[in-house]
This record gives structure tokens, C-alpha cells and sequence, in this order.
């Protein structure tokens, strides 16, 4: 049976906590496809098909034209951050577009300017800016609401969604202000500094029944309180740290050892990264986030307490280093001791030279665009069909995450045929010979 989903129309405002290198990019990205200088290459909404029904069937539309998602043409952007430059002058300070491309769609760039930001240099002490919000918690959480509404009015918008493009904060667990809506609401009051600004923003969009995405570490939706309000709210919300270099591949890698019963003794994993997000995590404790978002990955994959032959005594080590002369262009080894048939020992080795924001700004558009069609589709709380694009996916209290990336993509696509009334797909495929046989 079909959902009932809102059609998507009018315009979709796509709003950033963060206009750094991943937003920029993003968004002149999508500018220079809308004037088709580029294609959206890694964007699963745009260039990934979706089989349905039978093989023999032979229906593989493109998943754009299968869901009602938001046409690109009727996409908005806009966002804050600590610094005043207009997304032109930041994309170019970023480094990680050509001039020659980030020219052809420089008006377009030029015209969104940043909103001052939320900000507390106690969450990421390595930014100095300076186009900030001044205020309580509560105060601040008020100003970013006027901001949305204002975007919103401003542009003839009918949707918008927020996409949390900001820096990794410092490492910090759940206290008794996140546990309740209640507790959360008198903690902004109360202008408790436990509240994170990443934590203002997701409030200030899920008040106004705004889907919510984070693509940092940060404890953000992942808090009692914010889940509380995504229901209560009726939106979507998705978690946590956008899935790109090292991680995707320990996502791709890992599942074909496990699937083959190989085991590991050991991965390291250590990288190079100079833009801002490398400099935010030189400190260390904006680090340990990052850290305890990676370091998850392989222990749901591989299940050592599950498989302790095999992966009982994985050590599993992970470095970055901030260093400025690579910028964007992010550099990343591992070296993976496995063993084989009579405990044989074998090594991997990757060396990973890939552009971080090229890779990230796919993924936050996807997650725009999916939210956004959730919204319509009435889903509200955690989105965990999203997990696909996601380091450390966002669950249900009690269930284990999913980060094998070929079941995840199972789950993302069932739950679009879900939603348009489609048979899902258990490749089981036995019924292709059976029906064989009962002809013969």
C-alpha cells in the first residue's frame, strides 16, 4: 500500500549551520548543475537507479524519478556561520573547487551571505570568528528561529531543511538536561552551557517542525530530549557524521571480510587533512568525538563478542593529523593484519588520496532532499533508513546500528518502495527456478 506523500511543491530551502567547505562546495555544486556545466556524480537522488519488481522486469528508474523528491531547480540555500564571507569568497578560501568553475556561477554565490552564527569557542576553541550571535541560550535558540522564518518569507520558500555542515565539537556525554524536553527547555533558560550550539540549532529547526541532519560527530539529535521533540513535532531527524573518506571505506572493506569469515588481528588507520574541519580537530578534545564516531564502525561490523576467533582481539587504532599544506585534499593509510585458512597471517594495505568535500557534499544533499521527503511523507523521529550516508547511525534506544553499507543501501531502498506502495526486495530469488521446474 502507498504512503500518502505530500507532492514537492514550490521551493525548498536548504539551510547550513556552517558554510565552510563542504557547504560551498555543495552549493556550487548544485548551482553549476542547474546550469549544466557539471554533473551531481555520488549523488545517489540524482544518479543512482532502483530496481523494482522482478529482474525480468526490467524497471530500474532513476530514484528521482521514482520518489517525489524536490527538483533541484526549486532548491534555496542559505546558512550561518563564524566568519562574514559570502559563499563565493568562502569557497574560494576553501580551496577545493577550480576558480574557473566557481566563476561561473560567482553571482549566484556572491548572494548568500551567512547569518551570524550560535557559536561558543568553548565547543570548538581552534575558531576565532567573530560574525556571532550575542545572548543566552534561549536567546540564541530564539534569533535562529527569526532567521528560518525570515529565510523562509524571504525566498517564497514552502519547505525548508536544516543540514549541519559546522565543525566537530568537543567530546561530551548525555546529562540530565538532555534526558526530557522539559529538562532541555529549562536548561535553555537557564543558559546552561551544557546545551551545545549545534544543539541550539537542531532545537530551533525541530520547534518549527524543520528536519533536522547532522553531519558532524556531535551528540546533537542524539539526545532524549530532541527525539522527544522530533515526535512531538512530527520530523525527521537524521545522525550522525557524514560517511566519506576512511570510514567508507572500512564500510565497503569490512563487510567482505566478515561475509567471508576472514579474520583480523589489528587496523590502523591514520590521516592528513589541513582544511578547517583538520583544524578544528587538532584539539583534542573536538578529536575524541571524531574518535568515538570512527572507532565504532568495525565493532558493529565485525561483532567480536559474536566472533571471537576471528575478531576477538582486534586492535583497532585511528589518528588524524591536522596539516595545512594538503587543505581539503585529505590523505589516508591503513594497514589491516588479517589472517586466513589455519590462521595464516596476510596484510592490506590503503593509501586513500580523496577530496573531502567532493565526497561530503553529495551525501548533505541526499540527506536534504530524503528528509525533506520524509517530512511530506509524514515519518517522524529517527530516520534510520538514512544510516547509508552516516559514520555512526541514529537508532532506536536498544537496537544495534546497521554499518555494513551494502545492507544499509538494502534498507534505504526497501524504504523507498515502502513508501510508493512498491514489493520489496529480499534477492532471494528462488522463485525464478522454482517456476522453471514446475514448466519442466
Amino acid at each position: 500500500m502507498k504512503m500518502k506523500i505530500s507532492p514537492a511543491e514550490g521551493k525548498l530551502g536548504i539551510l547550513i549551520p556552517g558554510l565552510g567547505a563542504v557547504a560551498t562546495t555543495l552549493i556550487a555544486g548544485v548551482e553549476a548543475v542547474k546550469k549544466g556545466i557539471s554533473q551531481p556524480i555520488g549523488s545517489l537522488t540524482q544518479m543512482g537507479h532502483i530496481r523494482l519488481g522482478k529482474r525480468t522486469e526490467n524497471r530500474n528508474p532513476k530514484i528521482k524519478d521514482f520518489v517525489p523528491l524536490a527538483n533541484l531547480g526549486d532548491v534555496v540555500f542559505g546558512g550561518w556561520d563564524v566568519y562574514e564571507d559570502n559563499v563565493y569568497e568562502a569557497a574560494t578560501n576553501a580551496k577545493v573547487l577550480e576558480l574557473g568553475l566557481l566563476n561561473s556561477v560567482k553571482a549566484e554565490l556572491e548572494s548568500i551571505k551567512p547569518m551570524k552564527a550560535a557559536f561558543d569557542k568553548n565547543y570548538a576553541k581552534n575558531l576565532n570568528g567573530t560574525h556571532v550571535k550575542q545572548g543566552t541560550r534561549y536567546e540564541l535558540a530564539q534569533q535562529v528561529m527569526e532567521d528560518i522564518k525570515n529565510f523562509k518569507e524571504q525566498n517564497g520558500l514552502d519547505r525548508v531543511v536544516l543540514v549541519w555542515c559546522g565543525s566537530t565539537e568537543i567530546y561530551y556525554e548525555a546529562s540530565a538536561i538532555h534526558q526530557t524536553l522539559a529538562a532541555f527547555e529549562q536548561a535553555l533558560l537557564d543558559d546552561d552551557k551544557l546545551i551545545a550550539p549545534s544543539m541550539i540549532y537542531a532545537y530551533a529547526a525541530l520547534k518549527l517542525g524543520i528536519p533536522f541532519a547532522n553531519g558532524a560527530p556531535n551528540l546533537t539529535v542524539d539526545i532524549p530530549a530532541l527525539i522527544e521533540l522530533s515526535k512531538e513535532t512530527q520530523t525527521p531527524i537524521a545522525g550522525k557524521d557524514f560517511k566519506t573518506g576512511q570510514t567508507l571505506m572500512k564500510t565497503i572493506l569490512a563487510p567482505g571480510l566478515a561475509a567471508r569469515s576472514l579474520g583480523v588481528h589489528g587496523w590502523f588507520s591514520t590521516n592528513i587533512l589541513g582544511n578547517r574541519d583538520g583544524l578544528v580537530l587538532d584539539d583534542p578534545d573536538n578529536f575524541k568525538t571524531k574518535e568515538v564516531s570512527k572507532l565504532g564502525v568495525l565493532e558493529d561490523i565485525f561483532k567480536p563478542e559474536e566472533n571471537k576467533e576471528l575478531y576477538g582481539e582486534i586492535y583497532h587504532k585511528i589518528r588524524i593529523n591536522y596539516y595545512p599544506p594538503h587543505g581539503d585534499n585529505k590523505e589516508s593509510w591503513d594497514n589491516i593484519d588479517i589472517f586466513g585458512w589455519l590462521g595464516y597471517k596476510m596484510q592490506i594495505k590503503i593509501n586513500f588520496l580523496c577530496r573531502d568535500s567532493i565526497l561530503a557534499a553529495p551525501i548533505a544533499l541526499d540527506l536534504a532532499l530524503f528528509c525533506d521527503l520524509a517530512k511530506r511523507a509524514n515519518m517522524s523521529g529517527i530516520q534510520e533508513w538514512l544510516s547509508f550516508y552516516l559514520k555512526s547511525p541514529q537508532t532506536a534506544e536498544g537496537l544495534r546500528p546497521e554499518n555494513d553499507i551494502f545492507k544499509q543501501l538494502i534498507k534505504l531502498e526497501n524504504t523507498l518502495r515502502y513508501m510508493m506502495g512498491e514489493d520489496l526486495i529480499t534477492h532471494l530469488g528462488l522463485d525464478y527456478y522454482e517456476e522453471a521446474y514446475a514448466e519442466a
